[in-house]
């Protein structure tokens, strides 16, 4: 039976870059760890440090990025905006990490995933002793607000068909169908930026919010055009950044998922209501060690799962 082995980098790796909503400087460490770690955000500004697992269980606020915190004997403890670099890790199959953060947030970067990604592919990944975990959906499991809502049904592969509806003429209705894999996200998905009305970014300035927020790091959009001079990185840009999201966000559940997550004017809360839905009922999933399947075959996700070139150099 073919399984495919837990993941990790091959050495530590830093940069640094903007908060978006402190406006100062985050120096952020990714460095390697052992087979069934997992993913945990480390606050190493703080004495002791603090240690934040990346877990459904761990979201604490979805208002404006996702955000996570523990309960210590000092009170609580957060770190921000994690979803991009989750993306990331997410989408190139990384499953043991510790990212070590000088501050409350992760910084902003460019607004999207692909400079994490670089940073990934600069440390390499390896392949672990243990067998990676996922998944599977065994039935449909759907979460409601309003006229938004997102579902997850069963599905051989990983696949995100994503909707939005905005009345802006720049952006208006947009869908994208995204099916997994490795090379599918660094060329469809990982490039997408954040993006938000200059109207609310000006809002959220004013409300101390929002202070490394730039032209740099989102695409800023007023009444009737683009304001960043390059324009778009895809005619859809828009819609492509909430698949990251949604990326970013499903990680937490702690293993890659066999299934097929559908999403109409979703975003954040949404995302991890539908998460804690999922793990909240019982029959409507399973974890695995992927194989062949019953009838012999190989699940469709596995021919181009993981970085083929990294894990071979």
């Amino acid at each position: 039976m073919l399984r495919i082995a837990q993941r990790t980098l091959r050495r530590p790796i830093s940069t640094t870059g903007v908060g978006l909503h402190s406006g100062v400087p985050v120096t952020l460490t990714l460095r390697p760890a052992d087979p069934g770690h997992g993913i945990v955000f480390v606050r190493t500004d703080l004495k002791p440090h603090v240690e934040i697992p990346a877990r459904a269980d761990s979201v604490v606020d979805t208002s404006l990025a996702t955000t996570l915190g523990v309960t210590t004997p000092r009170g609580p403890v957060r770190i921000g905006t994690v979803e991009h670099l989750l993306a990331a890790l997410h989408g190139l199959g990384v499953d043991n990490v510790r990212v070590e953060v000088e501050g409350p947030e992760v910084p902003i970067m460019d607004g999207s995933a692909a400079p994490f990604v670089f940073l990934l592919r600069e440390a390499g990944l390896c392949a672990q002793s243990r067998y990676k975990e996922f998944i599977r959906i065994r039935r449909e499991v759907e979460v409601r607000d309003g006229e938004k809502w997102a579902r997850l049904t069963p599905s051989r592969a990983f696949e995100i068909t994503c909707s939005i509806d905005f009345d802006h003429p720049l952006i208006q209705r947009q869908r994208y169908h995204f099916r997994f894999s490795d090379r599918a996200f660094l060329k469809e998905v990982a490039r997408a930026r954040t993006f938000g009305f200059l109207s609310e970014v000006e809002r959220l300035q004013q409300m101390g919010l929002a202070r490394g927020g730039s032209l740099e790091n989102a695409v800023v959009i007023d009444e009737f055009s683009i304001l960043n001079e390059e324009g778009l990185r895809f005619a859809d840009e828009f819609v492509r950044h909430k698949v990251l999201d949604a990326l970013g966000d499903l990680a937490l559940l702690g293993a890659p998922i066999l299934g097929h997550l559908h999403s109409h004017k979703g975003g954040h809360a949404l995302n991890h209501r539908l998460a804690r839905t999922l793990l909240a009922c019982e029959d409507a999933y399973e974890r695995i060690e992927v194989g062949a399947a019953e009838d012999g075959a190989t699940p469709d996700l596995l021919p181009d799962l993981g970085l083929a070139e990294a894990l071979s150099s």
